[in-house]
């Protein structure tokens, strides 16, 4: 699997603005395909990095330049999920002339609660959970076992439901080769444990029912960052990128990132003056 993948606009389209993305626990780039594709098809260029939750932000900040190259188009903003959403508060907080950071986007964090330095690392081929009770009902959702002689796959099936109710996605995790399961409970690095408060501004987005990560973590977050917007998706999971309302996702940081581009200080574009909010 490659270690960088990358989605530009339309030719006819000037680029709007340069996304690096950093995925989570289990990931690699191809993963983020969808959300790529749609946000280059709004003009703006986006590099998927082949990260692992282990590297710090001395490592990440030279991987993420490397891919904007010399001239990124601008702002350049970096946008994580899951441990790759903490490395990129981590990274933004770096300041380095060379790549000058202009926004992040956390998405779906990883907990960085004590319940989370104490867990035990999964053996790497192991599929299951060490506690699979404490993700939602499989049964729930589509039954993605393929082996009718072993029974099913309840440590998957409660990644997935943990994961999204994308159905596309969980049929696209369960046929990715390069996709390492299990890897969810695997505890957060420690380096990414700590509290970092990059000054970029941060549009922060979690999944209401999130059973990873909870929902206060991202509160307690915009909350302590100087700069932060916060979107909390409802009905949504740990993959707010991937999951059922993934086209919400997208638009929101759409959004944001056309009130970033057009003033740092994120004044309004648009404002719902009367009737339902969006």
């Amino acid at each position: 699997m490659t270690d960088l993948l990358s989605w530009r606009p339309p030719t006819a389209i000037a680029p709007r603005g340069t996304l690096l993305l950093l995925p989570g626990r289990g990931e690699h780039p191809l993963v983020y395909e969808r959300f790529g594709r749609r946000l280059a098809a709004d003009g703006y260029v986006v590099h998927a990095l082949g990260t692992a939750p282990d590297d710090d932000a001395e490592a990440v900040l030279a991987r993420a330049a490397d891919a904007a190259g010399a001239d990124p188009a601008v702002p350049v903003v970096l946008i994580g999920s899951d441990t790759g959403a903490l490395q990129a508060l981590h990274t933004a907080a770096a300041a380095d002339p060379g790549l000058p950071v202009e926004g992040v986007v956390v998405a779906g964090s990883a907990p960085t609660g004590a319940r989370t330095s104490g867990a035990a690392a999964p053996d790497p081929g192991q599929d299951t959970y060490p506690d699979p009770d404490t993700y939602p009902d499989p049964d729930t959702g589509p039954d993605t076992d393929t082996d009718t002689d072993t029974g099913p796959d309840t440590g998957w099936d409660a990644e997935l439901a943990a994961r999204t109710a994308c159905p596309t996605h969980r049929a696209r995790l369960t046929e990715d080769a390069a996709f390492v399961r299990g890897r969810l409970a695997a505890p957060v690095p420690a380096h990414l444990l700590t509290d970092v408060r990059p000054a970029a501004p941060a549009l922060i987005l979690h999944g209401e029912a999130d059973p990873v990560t909870p929902p206060e973590q991202a509160r307690a977050l915009a909350a302590r960052l100087p700069r932060a917007t916060l979107g909390v998706l409802h009905d949504g999971l740990h993959d707010v990128l991937n999951d059922a309302s993934h086209r919400s996702a997208a638009a929101v940081v759409v959004l944001w990132l056309e009130r970033l581009r057009a003033d740092p200080g994120l004044s309004p574009i648009l404002t719902i003056e009367q009737g339902a909010a969006l």
